[in-house]
């Protein structure tokens, strides 16, 4: 959808921007533009939409060069999201988000309903609709700068930090989101952030930049933490690459342990016996159904399981949640182990910190 062919952007002052860069945005994906501060990040990013003019080399969108098209025109087919949004502070939400509708000569029916509908895609109830940007929190205002950006269903879509300006909290909310949303709308999006965290979860594929826009490495998130291409990118990466990659698995991916299984008729007999055969000096309790019910320390077993005080698990984990989120649940855990249950709640077995430990080696 997107294609740099050796593109480079060099300012009035002899200043490099970004220097010879060439890599492809594929259609439907989200690819990060991650790197420190002066790396051309956003320089790459508004070239797209010739906010800014490159220099040197072709830069093609849907197989036509940029330079061929107007930048109005250009603009109109191109989302676009800033981590300040840029409402318009004298205008309602809901005419803020009629913007581009209103420019490429919608009618008010069409327009009505489409903002409408994004308002209900982006999570914004009907009763802000006739506010004004400041009678919103920064979270709102956000998503309303995305709605905007969607409004006449632009194929890509550019986001500089858009997320940026809000608390951790909101931003993890709205990085959920926007993941949901892209899962439904498979927009091409060029997305900047200064955060490899924030990289790492938003992208189909990371570019690595360093300073003056050289491009150091472009991979899916997978491979750049496996297989850093050189000093610079497994500097920027950190040091806590292994539990970086821990959040791109899925529990799925690894076989849970049945784990040292109790039900309430049994004894601590039996108990002890289990237990000893996985080296634990506890059990779990599922009932015959296979649900959850606890776990209980051998300690503090005198007869029967049913007759025991069981203890709850903190956290537990599903085959969709990842290994980083089962690693948390271990250590929150007295146990050291994490439980995985079923969609239905049902429980399937016990990841340990062995089966994490093989998976990212």
């Amino acid at each position: 959808m997107i294609t740099f062919d050796h593109v480079t952007k060099r300012f009035d002052d002899g200043t490099v921007g970004v220097d010879d860069l060439t890599l492809d945005v594929p259609e439907g994906e989200v690819v990060v533009l991650v790197g420190p501060s002066g790396c051309g990040k956003t320089t790459t990013m508004r070239m797209v939409n010739r906010m800014i003019q490159p220099t040197g080399g072709t830069l093609t969108v849907d197989g036509q060069d940029v330079m061929t098209v107007s930048p109005p025109q250009l603009r109109r087919r191109i989302g676009y999201v800033i981590q300040q949004v840029g409402l318009f502070p004298h205008r309602t939400i809901a005419d803020n988000i009629a913007t581009v509708p209103e420019l490429v000569g919608w009618d008010k029916a069409r327009t009505r309903e489409r903002v409408k509908t994004l308002m209900a895609t982006v999570g914004l109830p009907d009763s802000v609709a006739n506010r004004y940007p400041h009678q919103l929190s920064g979270g709102q205002r956000q998503r309303v700068g995305v709605a905007r950006a969607l409004a006449v269903d632009p194929p890509i879509m550019l986001m500089d930090e858009p997320f940026g300006a809000v608390d951790p909290i909101v931003r993890a909310l709205l990085q959920d989101e926007f993941l949901r949303l892209q899962s439904e709308v498979r927009k091409t999006i060029v997305f900047v952030t200064h955060d490899i965290d924030e990289a790492i979860r938003m992208g189909d594929r990371i570019a690595i930049l360093s300073q003056g826009g050289k491009l150091e490495q472009y991979d899916d998130p997978e491979r750049l933490l496996a297989d850093p291409a050189n000093e610079f990118v497994a500097d920027f990466l950190g040091a806590e690459r292994g539990l970086k990659r821990l959040a791109l698995i899925p529990v799925s991916e690894v076989s849970a342990e049945p784990g040292p299984v109790v039900f309430p008729d049994d004894d601590r007999a039996h108990a002890a016996e289990v237990a000893r055969s996985y080296g634990t000096d506890w059990v779990v309790v599922v009932d015959e159904q296979r649900r959850l019910r606890g776990w209980v320390s051998l300690h503090e077993l005198d007869g029967r399981i049913a007759d025991a005080n069981l203890r709850q698990f903190a956290l537990s984990v599903e085959s969709t949640d990842s290994l980083r989120a089962a690693l948390n649940a271990m250590v929150t855990s007295r146990t050291g182990v994490a439980v995985r249950l079923s969609e239905g709640g049902l429980y399937e077995g016990i990841i340990t910190q062995e089966l994490v430990s093989k998976e990212i080696r």
